[in-house]
């Protein structure tokens, strides 16, 4: 009886190897493999450096616990080989990662860092398998800021406040241009004129680097009050949403959510601080070099964000509100992020 009953199971070993195997799908961008005993395809996918869905994913009649039968035939997913950097002064993996358009946690992962650790000048840094290195293409190179302006028509409602925030225009800027002070009244009817800036993009020397915008001339018009944009640590690479909400100095800001407060005092090391970190600002497609001290401070426009105030972002040029002077910390971030450390 027990003869009987291992010829049972032994045939529908087979019998579930030969179906298994006749619905092999082999992928054109593949090489083969030869079933030998012992054979499962996890360690297959471990010999070849290749995770186990991928070759789930090349032999679409496998699953888990697939059996495979000495002789088979099995797809293995063929990568590039890898490819190496060598670190220039300034790059961090999160540089290097959107240099070579590669996820940042592969590129820690292949390499055996941690976000956060600091990589040096020679090192050689592993590229992920599978990945085409791609050169910088830099922006096009503008010219000269231009000014324009433009006519509005006061309606009800109105102020020069709310034109200033509408508009993206500096308060102070916008009552010059109009011969008006902030005592001033608007009527309705009345035609008041909006500067209108264009600030060509500046080329970077890479992909991962920002725009050197000057504060008082271009990156104030760039990120104006009411604006919200996308901030990213230059040497951890993790990224979160702020609204600038106010400063004339430089963009007092505040994050969006209870979430990207969350984020942000992780990159911080776990607490607000006054210590400053170079951060490229990402806003209607342009990326901008800053740098950002995250200590909540004064006053608060967004509620319910788990952040008692607004915290600095320096651009270059940008200075302190308690004496107009520029806080060397900020501008050697501004520099490392723009590529001209």
């Amino acid at each position: 009886m027990a003869s009987k009953i291992k010829k049972i199971v032994v045939g529908t070993v087979i019998a579930s190897t030969v179906l298994t195997t006749s619905i092999l799908s082999v992928s054109a961008a593949s090489m083969v493999h030869t079933v030998v005993s012992g054979d499962t395809l996890w360690k297959i996918s471990q010999r070849y450096n290749v995770t186990l869905e991928e070759v789930y994913q090349a032999n679409l009649g496998y699953r888990a616990q697939s059996m495979l039968m000495v002789g088979a035939r099995v797809s293995v997913p063929e990568k590039a080989p890898s490819q190496a950097h060598t670190v220039q002064k300034g790059d961090t993996p999160w540089t290097i990662s959107n240099q070579f358009g590669v996820n940042l946690n592969e590129l820690l992962q292949v390499n055996g860092l941690r976000a956060g650790d600091e990589i040096y000048p020679g090192q050689r840094i592993t590229i992920p398998k599978g990945q085409t290195a791609t050169m910088p293409v830099p922006p096009t190179r503008g010219t000269q800021v231009k000014r324009t302006t433009r006519t509005h028509t006061v309606a009800s409602g109105d102020n020069t406040w709310s034109l200033s925030i509408k508009y993206g225009i500096p308060f102070a800027e916008l009552l010059k241009v109009n011969g008006m002070t902030e005592n001033s009244t608007l009527r309705i009817g009345q035609k008041i004129t909006i500067p209108v800036y264009h600030i060509p993009v500046k080329s970077t020397p890479g992909s991962q680097y920002g725009e050197l915008l000057d504060w008082w001339t271009e990156a104030q018009y760039v990120v104006p009050i009411g604006a919200t944009f996308k901030m990213t640590d230059y040497y951890t690479g993790k990224s979160w949403m702020m609204k600038r909400t106010i400063g004339a100095n430089h963009a007092d800001s505040e994050p969006v959510t209870a979430a990207d407060a969350a984020i942000m005092k992780q990159v911080w090391g776990g607490s607000y601080s006054w210590s400053t970190r170079p951060m490229i600002v990402e806003i209607n497609g342009r990326r901008i070099a800053a740098s950002a001290s995250s200590m909540p401070h004064d006053i608060q426009y967004i509620k319910n964000n788990s952040f008692n105030g607004h915290m600095d972002v320096y651009f270059h040029n940008s200075t302190r509100h308690k004496d107009g002077k520029p806080d060397l910390n900020h501008q050697r971030n501004v520099i490392i992020t723009a590529g001209k450390s």
